[in-house]
């Protein structure tokens, strides 16, 4: 496979995606080890794993979770390209957490201690890297709102809502032909707190008030306005610009 450099990365003309100064992308490039791909429904993490490398997630979806010893398991969070992944593991501890990817993925791959060399080399780097994960923190906070307060519908409307516009956004047309929407229910389910029945019920009772519509592994907004008042949503649910590393 023939490795694409930081510079000419197709997810930086988006814009989604901050501009960074020539200085910027050569360091994240000098950082840069490898390219993985993987498949769908393949571990890019263990859960316990103590070696895991650093990642940003260019093309592809992905999920963070952690599971019981009975194996059950509570979805963290949705991994979209762009992502930068790994960093909630301490320097030389365990991985708190699991991720595997939900399609076809493909990964950049930094060596654990590149998050010194980019606080230490570029203090705006180290900024950033704070910014991911703080926007990182405040996405589980919103799906801790809902798995703790918010209905069956509302859990699902926000979802829908979020998971739509940060896909949108990675889209020249802004989701207007719809965008991809790779997870199963059982996805949905552990993603907010729901057995699979429930999750079923809901979705398929927001489809039929005309909310959304979810066909051939994509979903189509509907009524966002609608979802919106339903979620209770704080704002217009459009991911904020960010940092690419």
């Amino acid at each position: 496979m023939t490795e694409t450099r930081c510079a000419d990365c197709p997810l930086r003309p988006l814009p989604l995606f901050l501009e960074h100064s020539p200085d910027e992308v050569e360091l994240v490039q000098s950082l840069k080890r490898r390219e993985l791909q993987l498949g769908p429904d393949e571990t890019l993490i263990h859960e316990g794993q103590t070696d895991a490398p650093l990642y940003t997630l260019r093309e592809g979806w992905a999920f963070r979770y952690k599971t019981l010893s009975d194996g059950r398991r509570q979805i963290l969070s949705f991994l979209l390209a762009g992502d930068f992944i790994g960093v909630q593991q301490k320097m030389g501890d365990a991985a708190a957490h699991g991720v595997d990817t939900l399609t076809p993925a493909l990964f950049c791959v930094f060596q654990r201690d590149s998050l010194w060399e980019l606080h230490r080399r570029s203090p705006t780097m180290g900024f950033n890297i704070t910014w991911l994960t703080a926007h990182e923190e405040s996405l589980v906070d919103d799906t801790l709102l809902s798995v703790g307060r918010r209905s069956a519908e509302e859990r699902i409307a926000m979802l829908l809502i979020l998971l739509f516009k940060r896909a949108a956004a990675l889209q020249k047309n802004d989701g207007a032909n719809g965008v991809p929407f790779p997870l199963t229910q059982q996805h949905v389910a552990d993603g907010l707190g729901l057995s699979l029945v429930h999750t079923n019920k809901t979705l398929r009772k927001l489809e039929r008030r005309g909310l959304h519509r979810i066909a051939d592994g994509r979903l189509f907004m509907r009524d966002v306005k609608a979802l919106a008042r339903l979620a209770d949503l704080f704002g217009d649910g459009r991911p904020p610009p960010r940092p690419l590393i």
